[in-house]
């Protein structure tokens, strides 16, 4: 075999082990919840009194929505905690424009391994404020950043699902601040 070969081969393994676990993650986290229950707008995350939300009820609700370029709005969904020790942010990219619209370059952030596998929301962090750490997303054995890539151009009104992974803050740490190039930051709820 060629070395070619050989890499394709071995990429496409990579990707599909990547897509099968996003698509199982994905069908264990689905909520029968009706998605015009949400709130219409939010700076940052809801601050609710009553009792705390167990694992599955922040794919329910919004945790923050962020403002970008050209129209863009982040919808945060759930920022699940998980056994192996990662983070897993994920929402939908929303296009509240009246022209469709693409995601910046930029939100891809300035690390050359991340920009050389082309636009992705790799530039993204999560910032723990009270243990004064950053953390950036998770990246792959190619150096490949474990978030949603090649976004394409979105429609006036359509939105589009995104995800992000990071390594987990301690266990004590539920409050951080979610950070992306080009858009606005919002302090968001860690579950699980």
């Amino acid at each position: 075999m060629s070395i070619r070969f050989t890499t394709k081969a071995r990429r496409g393994m990579v990707a599909l082990t990547v897509a099968a676990g996003l698509a199982v993650g994905v069908a264990g986290c689905g909520g029968g919840g009706d998605d015009d229950k949400k709130p219409e707008s939010s700076a940052s995350a809801s601050k609710d009194s009553g009792s705390a939300p167990d694992a599955q009820e922040g794919t329910d609700e919004l945790l923050a929505e962020l403002r970008g370029e050209e129209g863009l709005v982040l919808r945060l969904t759930s920022a699940q905690r998980d056994s192996g020790g990662f983070v897993t942010v994920s929402g939908e990219m929303k296009n509240d424009g009246d022209e469709a619209a693409r995601v910046s370059v930029r939100t891809s952030g300035d690390e050359t391994e991340i920009l050389r596998h082309g636009s992705s929301l790799g530039g993204a962090t999560l910032v723990d404020s009270a243990s004064k750490k950053r953390y950036y997303v998770l990246r792959d054995t190619d150096g490949r950043p474990l978030t949603t890539t090649d976004m394409p151009r979105i429609k006036a009104g359509d939105s589009i699902p995104v995800f992000m992974q990071f390594p987990a803050p301690p266990t004590d740490t539920t409050e951080v601040t979610f950070q992306l190039p080009t858009f606005a930051a919002a302090t968001i709820q860690i579950s699980g």
